[in-house]
C-alpha cells in the first residue's frame, strides 16, 4: 500500500522554503495552464470555508482556508488509499479519522507560504478537472466515486512515473498527507514515535488544555 512510503522524519523540513513539486520551466507553464483552464471552466477553488458535519464528519466549527470542496472531495478518496492499514475499522471513527487528517492539511498549506500554496493549487486543479485528471491520472470518475482500489492504483501510478510532474506531484500528496496524519498525536504509535517527553508536555504551552 502506500501508505508509509514516505517516513515522518523526512517529512519535518521546512517545507514554507521549498518547492513542492520542482517541475522546471515546462512543467511550471503546463500547470499554469491547466490551473487558468480549471478556472475558466468553472472548476471551484475558491477555500470551502464551513462544511457541514453531516455525512463528512468535519468539525463544523472549521474554516477552511484553503482547500476547495473539490479539494476535499479528492483526499476524500486519496486518504483511504494512503492510509489503509492505519485507519480504524469503525466506519465512523474512519469518517472522523479522514476528516481530521483534512483539516489538518488544510492548516498545514496556510502555512506553507505562497510559492507552494501556488504549486499546490496548480496540482489540485489539474486533478480536479477532468480532461487532465482522465489523462495523466487516469481516472476516469469524479473522486466522490472513486474506489480505494481505484484511488491506490492512481497513487502507484504516480509514484512510479519516469515523469517528473507526476512523481513529484505524488511526492507532494503523500508529504502534505503524512505530516497531517502521522503527526496528530493519536497516530504517533503509528509511526513508532512515543510521544515527547514528559518534561515538554509539562513545559510548553501548546501542551497544555485550553482555557
Amino acid at each position: 500500500m502506500t501508505s508509509k512510503h514516505d517516513t515522518q522524519n523526512s517529512c519535518q523540513q521546512d517545507v514554507s522554503r521549498r518547492s513542492f513539486l520542482k517541475t522546471g520551466l515546462g512543467g511550471a507553464v503546463f500547470l499554469s495552464a491547466v490551473s487558468l483552464s480549471a478556472g475558466l471552466t468553472g472548476c471551484a477553488t475558491a477555500p470551502a470555508t464551513r462544511v457541514s458535519a453531516v455525512g463528512s464528519r468535519m468539525d463544523a466549527r472549521y474554516r477552511f482556508r484553503f482547500l476547495s470542496r473539490d479539494d476535499i472531495a479528492l483526499f476524500e478518496a486519496l486518504l483511504p488509499a494512503m492510509f489503509a492499514g492505519s485507519l480504524p475499522e469503525e466506519p465512523n471513527q474512519r469518517r472522523f479519522a479522514i476528516a481530521g487528517t483534512i483539516e489538518r492539511i488544510d492548516q498545514g498549506i496556510v502555512k506553507f507560504g505562497p510559492a507552494n500554496q501556488q504549486e499546490l493549487r496548480k496540482l489540485f486543479d489539474l486533478l480536479n478537472f477532468a480532461p487532465t485528471r482522465i489523462a495523466l491520472a487516469r481516472v476516469w470518475s469524479d473522486w466522490p466515486s472513486v474506489s480505494t482500489a481505484d484511488a491506490d492504483a492512481f497513487l502507484r501510478r504516480w509514484r512510479n512515473s519516469r515523469i517528473g510532474l507526476l512523481n513529484n506531484g505524488y511526492v507532494a500528496l503523500s508529504k502534505i498527507s503524512n505530516v497531517a496524519f502521522y503527526g496528530h498525536q493519536d497516530h504517533w504509535h503509528l509511526s513508532g514515535y512515543p510521544g515527547p517527553p514528559a518534561w515538554m508536555v509539562d513545559a510548553l504551552p501548546q501542551f497544555k488544555p485550553a482555557a
